[in-house]
């Protein structure tokens, strides 16, 4: 039995014998909000009233995360999916911060004898928040396993899909499902207001993760047949003092309001997955100082399990078997460099 309570099929599948959805975690209750909070710190010098602000921001929705439940269906379906396709392999959820952790999940499938493992990140658009830390992570966690006497477990990860098919039609969906609820006559002028995790501007300059994030709006924008459409940010964090990518949801709401915006859907693209975060910022804060300014404006949701979001996963791992399916890929190995592990 592994960490998710099943049994694991060791017999070999070449190229790959796994697949590994690798997310960012989410307590399941009450209690546990702060050891949560805590594993996300990780010893950094965070402020007790900043972690204080954010799990009370946590019992609002009774400390319950909906990404896990979320993650694990679209694991299922990404499993069902490849099991149609003749890809009969178990596909396992491995998380950052919190149950099931990725170092337990790759322990299991080092014990299992599962050596070659695809490995998707659920997050669009790139830089290290969003897949550098996740990869970082997974190292670790290959590296505390052979620690342990156990096999290595090599992990060879899915392309690029901010402009996926799968991932355009599912949000447009969402959005048309959104923009139904507003009033009829609201409808055709109701801008369109993506939204995405803000990262320092420092970080943004040395990734593309903004012209990521622009490049997927403008498709949703076009499919849906929009032309009035912006892209903004949520979630900052860090020191007041540095910048981070803007403008704020919040911030924008009021200035369009000023000029004259009665109507919005607020898609949060940059996020594969409901969470306590576009809960609380979007559905909690932004939606509520709508409503304050006298805007009507919808949410859609995340991506989620949308059939189409199922296709695009089961895809990318197709088109990674088939790439490897006369030459699976090399063996990876460690090497160290001043003092740190590069793979």
């Amino acid at each position: 039995m592994d960490t998710q309570g099943h049994a694991i099929d060791t017999r070999q599948a070449h190229p790959f014998d796994a697949v590994l959805v690798i997310a960012f975690g989410g307590p399941g209750g009450r209690d546990e909000i702060r050891p949560f909070l805590e594993t996300i710190v990780r010893g950094r010098p965070v402020p007790p009233e900043r972690i204080e602000e954010v799990a009370r921001h946590y019992e609002l929705f009774d400390g319950v995360s909906p990404l896990t439940d979320i993650v694990q269906r679209q694991a299922a379906g990404l499993r069902q999916r490849l099991a149609a396709r003749g890809v009969d392999v178990p596909v396992f959820v491995g998380m950052r911060n919190w149950h099931p952790f990725l170092a337990d999940v790759v322990a299991d499938l080092a014990r299992a004898g599962l050596r070659r493992v695809i490995g998707f990140i659920d997050a669009a658009h790139h830089c290290w928040p969003s897949c550098g830390q996740y990869r970082e992570d997974v190292r670790a966690a290959r590296k505390a396993a052979v620690a342990q006497g156990l096999p290595d477990v090599a992990v060879t990860y899915v392309d690029s899909w901010y402009e996926h098919e799968g991932f355009i039609t599912a949000n447009a969906d969402h959005v048309r499902r959104a923009l139904a609820v507003l009033p009829a006559e609201l409808r055709d002028q109701a801008r369109l207001i993506f939204t995405a995790h803000s990262i320092p501007t420092a970080m943004a300059a040395t990734s593309r993760y903004r012209e990521q994030l622009e490049a997927s709006a403008r498709h949703v924008s076009a499919r849906l047949g929009r032309q009035d459409w912006a892209l903004v940010y949520q979630s900052r964090s860090g020191r007041p003092r540095d910048p981070w990518l803007e403008p704020d949801i919040c911030d924008y709401l009021r200035e369009a309001r000023t000029d004259g915006l009665r109507a919005a859907v607020i898609c949060p693209i940059g996020f594969v997955a409901d969470h306590v975060e576009v809960l609380y910022d979007l559905d909690h804060e932004a939606l509520g100082l709508s409503r304050e300014l006298g805007m009507t404006v919808a949410r859609a949701a995340t991506v989620n399990d949308h059939p189409a979001f199922l296709e695009l996963m089961t895809d990318l791992v197709l088109r990674t078997c088939q790439r490897y399916h006369r030459y699976p890929p090399l063996p990876i190995t460690a090497q160290k460099v001043s003092g740190t592990f590069l793979v």
